[in-house]
């Protein structure tokens, strides 16, 4: 897994996504990825019904919200929220270029 220097994303195909809090106290933690992992499946047991998936994706942004990985920022220093954006339209393009390119490409 490729993190950005800092601790805040991780990077999946170039594209940042923001990791949880490592602030949170563990036992904390572990109830809200618990939560994320009970609301992923009931997003999948709920095909066909609207209802149920409604409820599911909201308990799933919920977890996601409390680990962190969503919603406010929980660093403190002003900078931005790059989540979801491509690694080399921010200011971790740099790093990221450099990272990358020490990684042998694979034949699919």
């Amino acid at each position: 897994m490729l993190a950005t220097p800092d601790g805040r994303y991780i990077v999946v195909r170039g594209r940042l996504w923001r990791r949880s809090n490592p602030h949170l106290r563990e036992d904390e933690r572990k109830r809200r990825v618990s939560e994320l992992m009970s609301a992923r499946r009931a997003v999948k047991d709920a095909a066909g019904d609207e209802e149920r998936l409604r409820q599911a994706r909201m308990r799933s942004t919920a977890a996601k919200v409390g680990l962190g990985e969503r919603g406010p920022v929980w660093w403190s220093d002003g900078e931005p929220d790059l989540n979801r954006h491509m690694a080399k339209t921010t200011t971790y393009a740099r790093w990221h270029g450099k990272a990358t390119s020490d990684v042998p490409s694979q034949s699919r």
